[in-house]
């Protein structure tokens, strides 16, 4: 994300972490596993964008989140165990490191062919968020919504600072306030469509259930392993920020 070509754009923040670690925070499973521990890790995670964007020409307008990322399946899940050798769906580094730490079969599909591939049973479970379910239909094809809200990811809206710095003061306040509250709208907005999501998915014959107590213990155990993973290559940054989340 070098540069400050642009004057403004917004960007998923998860997919610059290759640059960046900290750009992938909100992407870590099952560590902030609901809007509100999205929020305080938003809160504690905000001064470090702030400060690397800066370093980079850019200033942080303002962030919004993805609705959270669920479990679907076709059979029952109450164990990780359940989970061991079932046909999973990895679009991501990180969902086809979930498979191999849960024993899945992952199996890799383009978008445009995933429902040929739950047609024919190429795949059987997948993670992706209540929205995604809804507009690919996968209650076509899966019977079951664990609502573990394993991440919420964020798009965030950035500015070009000389750009930004350019406007005079009485644009510069009007223009914050304004992100200011787009993100507030779209904080409430993502949780409006969460809820209706889910809503649609029942609504189509699909059980949502929270996971067993079992169950999110087990994806816990994943996303501590994760997390361990993530540290050692965040570094300090990373260990900091982590700690003042999990204080």
């Amino acid at each position: 994300m070098q540069g400050g070509q642009a004057q403004a754009g917004e960007i998923l923040l998860t997919n610059f972490s290759n640059e960046w670690q900290i750009y992938a925070a909100d992407a870590l499973p099952f560590l902030a596993d609901s809007y509100d521990e999205a929020t305080k890790l938003y809160r504690l995670q905000k001064p470090l964008l702030d400060k690397k964007l800066g370093e980079q020409g850019m200033m942080l307008l303002y962030s919004v989140p993805w609705p959270p990322q669920g479990l679907y399946s076709k059979k029952p899940i109450n164990s990780v165990a359940d989970l061991r050798g079932i046909k999973w769906r990895a679009y991501s580094p990180s969902t086809a490191r979930i498979a191999d730490l849960i024993g899945a079969q992952a199996v890799t599909v383009q978008a445009a062919e995933f429902q040929q591939a739950l047609a024919t049973g190429v795949v059987e479970s997948t993670m992706t968020s209540g929205a995604t379910g809804v507009d690919s239909k996968l209650f076509e094809h899966l019977k079951f919504y664990y609502d573990v809200q394993a991440w919420i990811p964020k798009n965030a809206v950035l500015v070009n600072r000389k750009a930004f710095d350019a406007l005079d003061k009485p644009t510069q306040d009007a223009l914050m306030k304004a992100a200011a509250d787009a993100e507030a709208r779209g904080w409430t907005e993502s949780r409006r469509v969460n809820t209706s999501t889910m809503e649609t998915l029942r609504a189509n014959g699909m059980t949502v259930v929270p996971p067993s107590p079992q169950l999110k213990a087990d994806l816990k155990r994943v996303g501590d392993t994760m997390l361990k993973e993530w540290l050692e290559k965040a570094g300090a940054e990373g260990k900091t920020l982590v700690d003042a989340y999990l204080k």
